[in-house]
């Protein structure tokens, strides 16, 4: 017996105990890289999510692409949003790396607003954008995951690419399963968005693998205070509920 796993016949593979294991400093380092070891990093993520971020307040989290350089229009957008959002008393929270997300960081750190960064280990990022004042790296996707649905009240959607809408589906999801209350979601952004919203209603709605309620889960609009009046009448609970159709 191991723990609560019982081990008989065939399947008992080492005689020693968890407590001679523990203890002995000789042998090899490989536990560090198994799984049960993991599952405390795991934890360790969302305990340290937990406790940095519980004090927050409001918050919208702003996706992106890390890709947008500082001298595109999408960036500027950004920025704007960033601001804005902070001055209507909200914390921004972003993924903390370039482009878009450091946009939006900056416009809300820069009149003294709250600009968290929730950063990722990739191969090809480093680190968490200079206009991040309170930042958590994760080594897993989904404990990082969990923080923005967890901590934001609406997401604010820029032009991206796959981790952009990885998330943007992500929420869309959940809302929709009502495994979270039902908080906006805009995307700023109509020339780029508008095609993804053609085929979701000419190829899925028609096909019927989506309802057509499904489709008002999201804003598309150009206009960045329109995105900032619809996360502050969220707040206020002025938010439509979800629809009652039986998602597919």
């Amino acid at each position: 017996m191991r723990g609560p796993v019982i081990e008989r016949r065939g399947q008992i593979h080492d005689g020693s105990t968890t407590d001679q294991r523990l203890l002995d400093s000789r042998g090899s380092t490989d536990w560090l890289h198994t799984d049960p070891w993991r599952v405390l990093r795991i934890q360790a993520e969302f305990v340290e999510g937990f406790g940095a971020l519980a004090e927050l307040g409001p918050a919208i989290a702003v996706f992106g692409s890390a890709r947008t350089s500082a001298d595109h229009p999408h960036y500027a957008v950004a920025e704007e949003a960033g601001r804005k959002l902070a001055e209507a008393g909200f914390a921004v929270i972003t993924g903390g790396g370039p482009g878009a997300m450091e946009a939006a960081n900056k416009g809300a750190c820069q009149i003294g607003g709250v600009s968290v960064g929730l950063g990722i280990e990739l191969p090809f990022e480093s680190g968490l954008n200079q206009w991040v004042d309170k930042g958590i790296n994760f080594r897993y996707f989904f404990a990082r995951k969990t923080m923005f649905v967890k901590y934001s009240q609406g997401f604010v959607v820029l032009p991206g690419g796959l981790g952009t809408l990885d998330e943007l589906f992500e929420a869309l999801t959940l809302v929709q399963t009502r495994k979270v209350t039902s908080f906006p979601i805009v995307l700023i952004g109509t020339d780029y968005w508008k095609g993804m919203f053609d085929w979701l209603r000419e190829t899925v709605l028609s096909e019927g693998k989506i309802n057509p309620a499904d489709l008002d889960m999201m804003v598309l609009t150009d206009d960045v205070d329109e995105a900032v009046s619809l996360m502050v009448a969220a707040r206020e609970n002025r938010w439509p509920t979800p629809s009652p159709e039986r998602p597919e």
